[in-house]
C-alpha cells in the first residue's frame, strides 16, 4: 500500500478497492508504512577496522555455537534475508530480530567451515561443507552491529565462485 501511495501516487480509493480494504484503513496503514520508512534512517557507517572486527566476532560465535557472542554482534532489529532458490532449504520469509536470526545462524556452525569474503563489495562469510561453498552469507554492518544478512544458497548464484574471470585489453 505504501508504495502504491508514495511511489505510484494511487488515490487511497483505488487502492482500497484493489487490496479489499476501506480506505480509511488503507490511509491508517500507509501512515504506520511512512513512519516505519522514516524511523528506518541509515545508522552510522562502521569504518574497514570496525567491520572486520565485528565480522570476525560473528565468525567465532558462529563456530563455537556461543549464543551470547552471537546476540552482542546482532543489531536487535537484524533482518536475514535467504535465497535457495527453490531448489536447496532456505527460509521463505525474512527472519527478524536477533533472537530468531541467532537461532537460524546458530545451526551452521559444527559441520562448516567459515571463511571471510568479499562479495560485491560487502563483508561476507563463505560457508564451506566438506570444503565446497554451501552458502554466502553477506553482512551489512552499522556502529558495530550487524544489521542485515544475506544467505544466498541457490547453486545456480554460486556457481561462478569457482570459476575465474580472465580480463584482457
Amino acid at each position: 500500500m505504501f508504495v502504491l501511495r508514495e511511489v505510484f501516487d494511487l488515490a487511497y480509493d483505488e487502492i482500497a478497492e484493489a487490496v479489499e480494504k476501506t480506505p480509511a484503513a488503507v490511509r491508517q496503514i500507509a501512515h504506520r508504512a511512512r513512519a516505519h520508512v522514516a524511523a528506518r534512517r541509515p545508522r552510522g557507517v562502521a569504518s574497514a577496522a570496525e567491520t572486520r572486527r565485528t565480522v570476525e566476532a560473528f565468525r567465532r560465535a558462529v563456530e563455537t555455537g556461543d549464543l551470547q557472542r552471537l546476540l552482542d554482534v546482532l543489531a536487535p532489529d537484524v533482518v536475514l534475508l535467504t535465497d535457495g532458490g527453490g531448489v536447496v532449504r532456505a527460509a521463505l520469509a525474512p527472519v527478524v530480530g536477533a533472537g530468531e536470526v541467532a537461532r537460524v545462524v546458530g545451526r551452521i556452525g559444527g559441520a562448516a567451515a567459515l571463511r571471510p569474503a568479499q562479495v560485491n563489495g560487502d563483508p561476507a562469510l563463505l560457508v564451506l561443507l566438506a570444503g565446497a561453498v554451501d552458502t554466502v552469507l553477506a553482512m551489512r554492518v552499522d556502529d558495530g552491529l550487524i544489521t542485515g544478512l544475506y544467505a544466498v544458497r541457490n547453486p545456480e548464484k554460486l556457481a561462478h565462485l569457482d570459476r575465474r574471470t580472465t580480463l584482457s585489453r
